[in-house]
């Protein structure tokens, strides 16, 4: 069974940095995709980015200029590097790990919030 564990979540002023890790464990196949999504009350979850195994990032247009996105295959783990966070980038940030490009896994979440 895949379980995903996240961390790196908390409280930033506006302007500050954050980085949040994910690491998948357990995967019995090939690890496709891994990336990070985020959700606020009331609206769909979005991408914030994700990697694939082959090295191509896709970035979400909120946060496009200010995240970066790096995975190690061996160890299944990304890390999602976030700076000059904003008020609207509080949120709700879920892990989501593909494997052999057809079972989906959702870690639980890690809150971030920006505030001053």
């Amino acid at each position: 069974q895949v379980q995903i564990v996240e961390s790196g979540g908390g409280l930033v002023q506006p302007g500050g940095s954050l980085r949040l890790s994910c690491t998948a464990s357990g995967v019995n196949g090939v690890l496709h995709k891994m990336g990070w999504y985020r959700q606020v009350p009331g609206k769909e979850r979005e991408l914030v980015a994700s990697v694939r195994s082959d090295g191509d990032r896709q970035y979400g247009d909120a946060v496009r200029d200010r995240v970066t996105i790096s995975m190690d295959n061996n160890q299944a783990t990304i890390l999602l590097q976030m700076n000059n966070l904003k008020p609207e980038d509080t949120a709700v940030y879920y892990c989501k790990c593909v494997v052999s490009a057809v079972f989906v896994y959702w870690g639980q979440g890690t809150q971030v919030t920006v505030s001053s």
